[in-house]
Parts: C-alpha cells; structure tokens; sequence
C-alpha cells in the first residue's frame, strides 16, 4: 500500500462515538502481539546457530494496525535468534525520505536489506542499488516493478483475498436460498492496484454464483473513512443481505455506522485478520462473521528467510539449495469454527 494510504488515524472520533467494542493493536511494543516462530535454536539444520547475519529494514510509520504489526513482527523474529543483527532505518514520511536513509544503510553494506517500500515503483532504483552493491534484497508486499531489484519477494494475494471473501459470501448466500441477494462492498483507496486487484477476485468469485455487486463505496483504510462510507452505502441500500469490507481496521469505522444506523439483517465479512475481528467473530456478537486474511506475519518470514540467504542456506524441506524468488501467502478465511486457531496470527 502507498503512503497516502496509512496517514491517517487509525480511531476516529466517529468511531469511539458509536461506543464499539473492538479494538486494534497499533502499539509499537515489539513483544505486542507479534507473530514470530520461537522454535529457533536446536543441534542441526536451519535452527542451528550460524554465521552472524546484519540485516537492515525500512518500512513506513506504524500509523496503521497492519503497518505497525509489520514491524513488530520483524524486530520480534530478528529478536529469536541469536545470531542476527537488526539494522531498522527510518522510512520517513514518503519515498524520498525512505530512498535517502535506504542509500546510507546500504553504505553500510548489512548482509541483507529486508524493505518495505512506500511505493514500489518509487524504490525500484533502491533496490536496483543494493542488489547492484551485493546486498540482497527482500521486497515486501509493495512490489517493484523490475525483478532485479529484489533477490526475493514476499507479498500477499490480493486476488485470492478478493476470491476467498466472494467465495465464502456465495456459498452462505446460496446456503440460506438467496437468489438475487443484494450485496454491498467497501474497499480500501480505488486507486491502489492493490485495491483493484482485490475487486476483482471478488467479483469473479460472486460470478460463479450468478451474483454480483449492488453497491460499492471506497474508503481510505481508516475507521474515519469506513464509517462515512458504510453510512452512505447503507443509506442507498435499504436492504442488504452480506458485505464485504476489504481491511479491518477501516473496519472499525464500518460497524460503528451498522451499529447508528440500527441495521443487522446481513452478514459481513471483513479483509486482513485484525485481532479485534477475530476475537469479534469469536464472539458471534455482531452482523461480522469471517475475515479473509492478509497477514503482517509476512515480516516474521521475511527476518527469516533473510537469514537464510545470508548463511547461503535454502528451506530445509526443499530439494533446492536456494531460497525461493517469489512467495505469495494464501488468504484464507477465519470463521467462527476456526478463530481460535487463528488468533495468534491476530495483528
């Protein structure tokens, strides 16, 4: 996600007005809720103690729950094991910012650069530069536009998340013999790919059943943002059977308006796996009862794949001898029946 996209606060005024019960973790306490495997020490193999590895890492402001778990997560993992060093350089508050502190980090020739870019097309150069300099680079979630700028890229499957939310919304709809539901949607900022990319899995996954959307209202991933688009599509939709809101912490903002506006006879699902969405699914107290995730604990994996490459080390339970070029995390879709195994994964 670009800057512009996180700049905002994540609890608006409107929000903690309707007097909503959830929350979101947004702390920048690295043991808060971190998503980090701890089983790293051990005799032999991956786990095993190896040559001392520097790793640098930029990522935006943590103005954001997602954003701020993103870098929990990695000082937390880089924390686990004994032999890395984290390097973290402020990112700034735009690109240029973040290109000018990437530039000195990579003077300072750290084993690996793990990053998070403001935008990727912005740091493609950047990460033409450490790559050029014999820093390889780990790419995340934004990704740059040349492959050549990045050793390795870990991102999540904004498609997928669009098909797993279109999927689940079908099959419910079909399950309680709604044949020409109305369905609403509340994505994040329209101008992303990202965004778009999300539409449009949902869209082909609700075409499967024969439906598809009636109402569409952007907002800014911002609860702010999600509450004044939630009040508008609920003001043209009279009637609604299920909606789709593409990140949780706008969420927030989203069912603060379903909650003033009295409404309660569809079902929502929500978009990235906040801990507040799932423990409010858990709960089964509110018109939300899924989350499709897209989850922070991308940091995590990259700490330690990052590792890896430095030792010259590949997956233990892969024949190859190198770290994969390209990983895309699968989104998948939190209920009621599997929150508790997935509340650990919670940001």
């Amino acid at each position: 996600m670009s800057a512009t996209t996180r700049r905002r606060l994540l609890f608006g005024t409107a929000a903690a007005g309707a007097g909503l019960a959830l929350t979101a973790c947004t702390s920048n306490d690295t043991g808060d809720n971190a998503q980090v495997r701890t089983d790293t020490g051990g005799d032999n193999g991956n786990a095993a103690a190896g040559p001392k590895v520097i790793i640098g890492f930029s990522a935006p402001a943590a103005d954001h729950g997602w954003i701020a778990a993103i870098t929990n997560n990695a000082k937390a993992q880089a924390g686990a094991y004994s032999d890395v060093e984290l390097r973290p350089v402020e990112a700034g508050s735009d690109a240029a910012a973040q290109r000018a502190a990437l530039s000195t980090l990579i003077a300072q020739k750290p084993n690996v650069i793990v990053m998070l870019p403001h935008d990727g097309k912005e740091l493609n150069a950047t990460g033409l530069e450490a790559m050029r300099a014999g820093i390889p680079v780990i790419n995340l979630d934004r990704a740059f536009p040349s492959a050549a700028a990045y050793r390795l890229q870990i991102k999540g499957d904004n498609y997928g998340m669009g098909l797993a939310a279109g999927q689940y919304i079908g099959e419910q709809l079909k399950a309680k013999g709604v044949s020409n539901p109305v369905i609403g949607e509340i994505p994040g900022i329209d101008s992303l790919e990202l965004t778009q990319e999300r539409t449009a899995g949902f869209n082909a996954a609700l075409a499967t059943f024969g439906f598809k959307v009636a109402n569409r209202r952007p907002a800014e991933f911002t609860a702010d943002s999600g509450q004044a688009a939630a009040t508008s599509l609920l003001q043209a939709l009279p009637k609604l059977d299920a909606l789709w809101n593409h990140d949780d912490d706008q969420g927030i903002g989203v069912l603060a308006a379903i909650k003033q506006a009295n409404r309660s006879e569809f079902f929502m699902v929500g978009g990235a796996g906040s801990k507040a969405a799932i423990d409010a699914i858990a709960r089964d107290d509110s018109v939300l009862k899924a989350t499709v995730t897209y989850s922070p604990s991308m940091a995590s994996s990259a700490i330690s794949l990052a590792r890896l490459i430095g030792q010259g080390k590949g997956l233990s339970d892969l024949v190859e001898l190198q770290v994969p070029k390209e990983i895309t995390l699968a989104s998948e879709t939190i209920t009621k029946d599997n929150a508790s195994k997935y509340a650990k994964l919670g940001f």
